[in-house]
């Protein structure tokens, strides 16, 4: 994505098994002291403890004015100054490494700017690069890479590869996207990471050693935690905010070890390289000045397409003029070196989209080539100036500081935290984009579940179906559709998707891409089903026109005067014991489990509208306990006789406007008078308490409000990056009253408040176990006929929480963050892709969320969630369109309030902090439902039936199964080959709160297992060659996932289904 301009060969994440070990730590560790650097002239800064050994972000953020006082040519920044003497001894290396930022995906949609540009630009490398050997590039986007390469010829292929492994061309990160670090959640990350890894292995034999990510508006502490894990040693960075890009540049810390703020070593450590300019254009990355830079981006060279609006055009380099053109440009990269602790220089050399044209191609490397014979020419200039690579560049920094690649070179400190929330100049926040397209934002986790629930149920029933001889009446080509979400997921993951900050087309573009895949998953998930249920396997047939069962999330309609057998999905690794809703036409319904007996039923009406019932369609929710991972059989039937079908009973509140409840037989509805007492619901464990007056949760510690923001009436204002509000958020206010209807039943009450451009439901479950500990929320907003607004939703306590908040990183680990009076109120929102908290010591109030959006606490005792905006003008970040393409959207969440042990004070130190088991847990089941799966009717009648759970005994309580996924076959990227992925992450935990009854037995094994115990006799085969606790990591490499780590255990990776 591109800014407008500002005037004044290692390991890789490719497929293993990780399993590893946790410990919480609370104490902060104390670090050597560094020294610092001095030479030239740099601003007096209060450094404190920053520009040492140990650089805390938090701290920075608490130090730094955030002003914005003009710097002169470095309009951010400051002047740089050098002494000229100061290469003498030791010569400047500088590293031009040309480059083209492709997304996948923006103003145009992928296809097309593959089309129109993309292919252009390889099938132009592969030329121009071959012409001389010291010319080099950089690619990312595996994406376009893989497309191209489908497309080239075996000569054109041939001729990459030998670029390639010449070392002229390198691949960097290696995702298959540049992934977005705000709304993306790990699962995603490290999916779209080992599809590219997997990719590049099966098609170059090669793995990726360092990271380029230019272009996401702002950066996770998660990212760098995996690229180290997928044994990348090196990595840069770009999108920062200014003021601190300003203050690194001046404590000459933008190189740094990049370490996670819970690892008490230096096991998570990455060599890490920001930028310290605007943007990641030619403008801002050979110096200081944009004005002289721009007269060396050849591209804008008299008579081209562009020109540099500084007014002073780039020259061809000739003989009569190389001398001046040399020393100008040398100035730049020596007051840029100063900003660095080595006298190597980095100067990334591109833009969105670059060299696309064969003239381009030449322009650049024919013009700078010039340059750089010139420089080293003349000892007297004390530079070696060359095209490079980006490894290039980082093994010059690591070989002039006499250290082995990825080491921490002497003097160079140490960072843990993250750089949320970005402003590129003024106070234009990018923090608008946590929120935009929540529906997408919604779909896409929606269509991990089922990316994740099908690559586990594939791989257990290719690895069964082998091993009962049947592989060859297994539909085992169902690969090609997981493959095909692999990818769809992957793509979504770009920093202009998952964002919502493309175009209307383009989002279009991605919806279908997605929707089908989650088509193409459903079939995958119901084929496997269908296998592994089958109690005689000699039974099953496969029929590609004759489905076993059909797949519907939840909600479906049993009809009457039919027998059906529903096969439900645990796909957590947990037993579970929830409430399942299905949809039917009967008020009559039985619901048998496998072995007879009876399960109690709640029957509920099926609303059309606030007050308006439906006469044909009926829910029945009935509770079911499901073992982890397990495919439950289920018999529904019409009985006459069904005693323990019970009716929810059902009560609307009215304003008197004329709102009459019509009631349908047998499900009577009573309605009253609304007035301003406090009613009540409750459960076996909660007892919720609701406004008279606004329908909406007022005790329980916590009043629920809706807010509404609007955007400034001046020139900036709000747009799909930007949240630039006109104030403090009103409430949200109409003229009529809500409707608000309250069910109470045996197995869950609800209270449903219906207003103009939302309707809330909150639900309770009164089941034991993890289900019934917490409050389910879903608001069902739409604005679509509002105008420049946007709609929150706040809940107010009296947790004497202060200015501190925590909110999560890509649902991998929380992050401490503190509310500031001195920036912007925008300044003080946060990507929550998975849960935020407030506490103190007492309580704590947990929302986990089922999509990402963006919050804040902007008081003590609030949490804030901006649900979703409606703009109707372009924000001038080079997307040209408002955020009008809105559509009705489910906002799911869970609320935790839990209470700390009288014995334990809060402990969470400044820098670190973790959910509890129980928020583990319910984040789990929110954001991964149980899937009801009926069988279809069959003529020759259904089969014998049985559940299918394939561990034999729980998992710790610590361990998550992010993914048993299936390894493509080198042979046919479509086909799977006998290897397996099996992806644990151990969690981190905070124990000081007070035991609940989570349902289960909990145990831990402090990150040590032995996968041949937790699995049954037909599953071990896929295990089997897990041998014990401490294996040697063979034919692939290893991405492990941990949060709080001592890794005292890294185990086996890749696994063979026999």
């Amino acid at each position: 994505m591109k800014l407008r301009k500002q005037v004044t060969v290692c390991g890789g994440a490719i497929f293993c098994v990780a399993v590893f070990s946790l410990y919480l730590m609370l104490d902060r560790v104390q670090h050597d002291p560094a020294r610092r650097q001095s030479g030239g002239n740099f601003p007096r800064v209060r450094v404190m403890t920053l520009s040492a050994a140990f650089i805390i972000m938090l701290d920075v953020y608490s130090l730094l004015k955030f002003d914005n006082p003009d710097g002169g040519v470095w309009k951010q920044g400051f002047d740089i100054t050098y002494e000229p003497n100061e290469w003498d001894n030791e010569p400047l290396q500088v590293f031009v490494v040309p480059h083209s930022h492709n997304d996948p995906g923006w103003v145009k949609t992928f296809d097309k700017y593959f089309t129109d540009q993309t292919q252009h630009i390889l099938n132009n490398m592969v030329v121009k690069l071959a012409e001389d050997p010291r010319r080099k590039f950089i690619w990312s986007e595996i994406s376009f890479f893989s497309k191209w390469w489908e497309t080239a010829d075996v000569h054109k292929q041939e001729a990459m590869r030998k670029l390639i492994l010449g070392g002229q061309l390198e691949i960097v990160t290696g995702g298959w996207v540049m992934t977005d670090e705000a709304n993306a959640h790990y699962f995603a990350m490290i999916d779209q990471l080992i599809e590219g890894h997997q990719w590049l292995e099966s098609n170059l034999g090669i793995t990726p050693c360092s990271g380029w990510a230019v272009d996401p508006f702002g950066h996770s502490a998660t990212m760098p935690y995996l690229l180290k894990r997928a044994n990348l040693t090196s990595m840069l960075i770009q999108r920062i905010h200014y003021s601190i890009k300003k203050h690194f540049a001046s404590t000459r810390n933008l190189e740094f070890m990049w370490r996670q703020a819970w690892d008490m070593g230096s096991n998570t450590d990455i060599f890490c390289h920001m930028m310290p300019f605007y943007s990641y254009d030619v403008p801002h990355t050979c110096g200081p000045d944009p004005k002289i830079c721009c007269q060396f981006d050849f591209k804008r060279l008299p008579g081209g397409r562009i020109n540099c609006p500084w007014k002073v055009p780039p020259k061809t380099i000739v003989e009569a003029n190389v001398a001046e053109r040399a020393q100008l440009l040398l100035d730049q990269y020596r007051k840029k070196s100063k900003l660095y602790r080595s006298k190597v220089l980095l100067v990334p050399l591109g833009d969105d989209f670059r060299y696309d044209k064969a003239l381009e191609w030449d322009q650049q490397y024919i013009n700078y080539q010039k340059l750089f014979d010139y420089m080293n020419s003349h000892p007297e200039m004390h530079v070696q100036a060359q095209f490079g690579t980006l490894t290039d560049y980082f093994n010059a920094v690591y070989k002039t500081n006499g250290v082995a690649q990825g080491s921490r070179p002497a003097g160079y400190p140490v960072l843990s935290g993250d750089f949320f929330a970005y402003a590129d100049r003024e106070d234009h926040y990018w923090t608008g984009y946590f929120t935009s397209r929540p529906f997408y934002k919604s779909m896409d986790r929606v269509i991990e579940s089922h990316l994740r629930g099908a690559e586990i149920l594939y791989s257990l029933a290719v690895a069964n179906a082998r091993h009962a001889g049947m592989a060859g009446r297994y539909p085992v080509s169902d690969y090609s559709l997981l493959v095909d979400a692999r990818r769809s997921v992957g793509l979504f993951q770009h920093h202009d998707a998952i964002t919502g900050t493309a175009k209307e087309n383009v989002v279009i573009d991605y919806g279908t891409k997605l929707l089908r895949s989650l088509i193409g998953l459903k079939r995958v998930i119901i084929n496997a089903a269908h296998f592994l249920v089958m109690k005689n396997k000699e039974f099953y047939r496969f029929y590609q026109t004759e489905p076993f069962l059909e797949t519907v999330n939840a909600n479906f309609t049993y009809k009457k005067q039919t027998d059906l057998y529903l096969v439900m999905f645990n796909p957590v690794e947990r037993e579970r014991l929830c409430a399942v809703t299905v949809l039917v036409n009967t008020v009559r319904v039985r619901v048998l489990t496998e072995d007879g007996q009876t399960l109690p039923v709640q029957l509920s009406a099926q609303w059309s509208s606030a007050s308006q019932m439906s006469a044909e369609v009926f829910e029945a929710t009935f509770m079911v306990r499901l073992p982890p991972l397990a495919l439950a059989v289920f018999h529904l039937y019409d009985s006459p006789d069904s005693p323990m079908t019970l009716r929810s009973d059902t009560l609307l509140r009215l304003s008197g406007r004329g709102v009459a409840a019509r009631a349908v037989d047998p499900l009577p509805v009573r309605s009253q008078q609304a007035d301003s007492q406090t009613f009540y619901i409750s459960s076996q464990s909660l007892t919720l308490g609701f406004s008279g007056t606004t329908g909406l949760l007022e005790v329980l510690k916590v009043q629920m409000q809706f807010m509404v923001y609007g955007t400034r009436p001046s020139k900036d204002k709000s747009g799909a990056y930007l949240f630039l509000p006109d104030g403090k958020a009103k409430p949200y206010h109409q003229k009529e009253p809500p409707v608000v209807r309250v069910v109470e039943g045996p197995l869950f009450s609800e209270v449903v408040a219906h207003y103009q451009h939302f309707q809330q439901t909150i639900r309770i479950y009164n089941v034991p176990g993890v289900d019934g500990l917490s409050i389910d929320i879903t608001t069902m907003v739409d604005i679509r006929d509002q105008t420049n607004k946007e709609l929150a939703m706040r809940l107010v306590t009296d947790i004497q929480s202060g200015e501190v908040f925590y909110t999560d990183l890509n649902g991998f680990q929380m992050q401490p963050r503190q509310h500031y009076l001195k920036l912007p109120l925008q300044a003080n929102f946060y990507p929550m892709p998975s849960q935020a908290y407030i506490q103190d010591g007492n309580y704590r109030l947990t929302l986990h969320t089922a999509q990402a959006l963006g919050v804040s606490s902007l008081e003590s005792g609030q949490l804030e969630v901006i649900m979703d905006r409606r703009l109707m003008q372009d924000d001038n970040r080079g997307l040209g369109q408002g955020l009008k393409d809105n559509k009705k959207t489910a906002n799911r969440f869970r609320l935790l309030l839990e209470r700390r042990s009288a014995s334990n004070k809060m402990t969470d130190s400044a820098t670190t902090s973790f959910p509890s088991v129980l928020s583990h847990m319910t984040n789990a089941m929110l954001n991964h439902e149980v899937l009801a799966l009926p069988i279809l009717p069959k003529r020759r009648g259904i089969p014998p039936l049985q559940t299918f759970a394939p561990l034999k005994s729980i998992l710790p309580c610590d361990l998550h199964l992010v993914n048993l996924r299936s390894i493509q076959s080198q042979q046919d990227p479509l086909s799977p080959s006998p290897y397996t992925a099996l992806i644990l992450h151990r969690l981190a935990l905070d124990c000081n709160f007070e035991a609940q009854n989570l349902g289960f037995n909990c145990t831990t094994t402090q990150g040590q297992v032995r996968v041949e115990t937790h699995t049954q006799d037909k599953t071990t085969l896929l295990f089997r060659m897990i041998r014990g606790l401490f294996c040697s990591i063979f034919k692939f490499s290893c991405i492990v996932i941990s949060v709080i780590c001592n890794f005292f255990l890294s185990c086996l990776m890749t696994f063979k289904k026999k």
